[in-house]
């Protein structure tokens, strides 16, 4: 299969590439300008260069592939995730990009296939009840993008595209937001957000991206990728462990739910991925967090 992947250097773009080039696929890589063609070529993919936020540019690079998988995103550091303003770019990525996206796929007859990332923590806070894809959301601040991203490519499925709309857990490894993490819990921060006995999602970056690849084998739908739900305890001693402390520290619920942006991550949710493993037998290689996934 030929396929172009948008955001092909990002935490997720990267083993999107690798594992898609070892399973025998064209993969070309979308460079935004030429100063970002050779850290799309370091990834294994053909650059190709076009922009996201225009149409006719998109369209020319998306000519001659099978499938468009859009992993992009533009997550602020640690210090402006705090404020909506940080989380700007990110939503222009998401909510003009995908429709850019949108547009440009309806003029390329040959490409059939359209995923789109997104995030699980759109879900309202479930307590312990398991989250499907059917779960009521609940959408404020910064996470709002990305269910308009979602329907600006489900637009496609009712045009006889396949339209796969990904809701992602959080990606947790060694990447750079993960190990800022780490050295900020040395230092006394937090890594646990709500209530230690809470349910969080989250999922490696190599099994997201093989959920993400095994998605193109589904049929237009909305699917949770996530390893197994985990209790934020759990997810959070293995961090501390991997980041050298005896203990995770937790940011109270009662206190996270006062600080605008961060109640979002304060919210319990066992999220499954039951509905993508039926369509395809994916399932997580590594479905439970420990050190090793840092």
């Amino acid at each position: 299969m030929r396929v172009m992947v948008i955001g092909a250097t990002g935490v997720l773009g990267r083993p999107l590439v690798r594992r898609m080039l070892a399973g025998g696929h064209e993969v070309s890589g979308l460079a935004r300008g030429e100063d970002r063609v050779a850290a799309v070529r370091v990834t294994g993919a053909k650059p190709v260069t076009g922009s996201l936020f225009d149409v006719d540019s998109l369209a020319g690079a998306l000519r001659g592939h099978d499938a468009v998988l859009n992993v992009a995103t533009r997550i602020p550091d640690a210090r402006h995730a705090m404020t909506l303003s940080g989380w700007a770019e990110n939503d222009r990525v998401r909510i003009d990009g995908s429709r850019t996206l949108a547009a440009a796929v309806r003029r390329v007859d040959e490409l059939g296939i359209v995923v789109q990332e997104g995030i699980s923590f759109v879900y309202a806070d479930g307590g312990d009840r398991e989250l499907d894809e059917d779960a009521p959301l609940e959408l404020r601040g910064n996470i709002a993008s990305s269910t308009v991203a979602h329907a600006n490519i489900a637009e496609l499925a009712e045009e006889g595209r396949t339209a796969i709309r990904l809701r992602l857990g959080l990606l947790v490894s060694d990447d750079a937001m993960t190990t800022a993490m780490l050295a900020a819990a040395r230092r006394g921060s937090p890594l646990i957000i709500g209530s230690r006995t809470d349910w969080t999602a989250a999922i490696h970056p190599d099994d997201a991206a093989a959920g993400a690849i095994a998605a193109l084998r589904a049929p237009s739908g909305v699917y949770n990728l996530a390893a197994d739900p985990t209790r934020k305890q759990d997810l959070g001693e293995a961090m501390a462990t991997a980041a050298g402390v005896k203990r995770a520290r937790a940011l109270p619920k009662w206190l996270a739910n006062r600080l605008s942006l961060m109640s979002v991550l304060a919210r319990s949710q066992r999220v499954v991925s039951t509905r993508l493993t039926d369509a395809t037998g994916w399932r997580p290689e590594r479905p439970t967090p420990d050190p090793s996934w840092f």
